[in-house]
């Protein structure tokens, strides 16, 4: 699997969590942001992570939390139908991943020994999903680990 290692700034965001078994309902989270975005005229040239902030083999799936996020201007006034937050910058191995369950799914369980092999381990923050520009046209998303040296 092809990686590139970079080094993320620390991003403001608005972000809306739900809590319960990842799926599908993630996606509805997702696009009650983009919804929101759209109307706020921040959908343009946006940068989205999806955020799965829990392990489902360590955490009840019930309690898992899941955080559809969009950068925002550090001077823009976020409204109460979002949260505000930051993302923690730092060294990152990214996968480019078609956007499909199937390939993601199939990321996901490569990442790990993929880190091992190549002189990393994972760092305390959680995995990110990012999403730039116009999916329909760019049907990519890149898988972000945050690492540090073994």
């Amino acid at each position: 699997m092809k990686f590139k290692v970079e080094t993320l700034p620390n991003y403001r965001i608005a972000y809306m969590r739900r809590v319960g078994q990842y799926g599908p309902a993630n996606i509805e989270i997702m696009e009650k942001l983009k919804k929101w975005a759209k109307e706020k005229k921040l959908l343009e040239s946006a940068i989205l992570f999806a955020i799965p902030q829990d392990n489902p083999e360590t955490t009840l799936p019930n309690n898992c939390r899941f955080d559809a996020c969009i950068v925002i201007p550090n001077d823009y006034q976020v409204d109460d139908s979002v949260f505000e937050g930051e993302l923690s910058g730092g060294k990152f191995i990214i996968y480019e991943v078609k956007h499909t369950a199937e390939d993601i799914q199939k990321a996901y369980s490569d990442i790990f020994p993929s880190l091992r092999i190549n002189g990393y381990q994972m760092d305390n923050k959680p995995i990110m999903e990012k999403y730039i520009g116009d999916m329909i046209s760019n049907p990519y998303c890149e898988i972000c680990v945050p690492v540090k040296p073994l």
